[in-house]
């Protein structure tokens, strides 16, 4: 049966409050890849909540959302799928000065922002 659905919440925020610690330490790339994580474990819940299976081994949060048959919005959505793309470049830089570049303090505090209105709306729905 794997995790309990709460469990995977209670992880989900955990992850989300390391996301802004790492903000505030200016570890901004691991901000961002927590941010990711956090989004992951709670898409997990959702699905094993839904469905009473555990969550496919995957990090790939588009295909969470499909898995757990979610309706979002085209914002939320637009969002999920760029997260998305920064799970792999924020997990294994191939250039540490381009990702701190890319993920600026501007730009991480508005992936932070964004993600955890994403939790909030997945967490309306448990």
């Amino acid at each position: 049966m794997g995790k309990d659905p709460q469990e995977w919440l209670k992880q989900a925020d955990y992850d989300m409050d390391t996301a802004e610690y790492m903000y505030s330490c200016g570890r901004n790339i691991y901000a961002v890849f927590m941010c990711h994580l956090s989004i992951e474990k709670a898409l997990k819940g959702i699905y094993q909540k839904k469905s009473g299976d555990v969550p496919p081994r995957t990090h790939n949060l588009v295909f969470l959302v499909e898995k757990a048959q979610l309706k979002l919005s085209d914002k939320l959505g637009d969002f999920i799928f760029s997260l998305n793309h920064a799970s792999i470049p924020t997990r294994y830089p191939d250039d540490l000065q381009r990702m701190l570049k890319d993920y600026s303090t501007e730009k991480t505090r508005e992936i932070l922002d964004k993600s955890k209105e994403v939790l909030k709306w997945l967490k309306a729905l448990y």
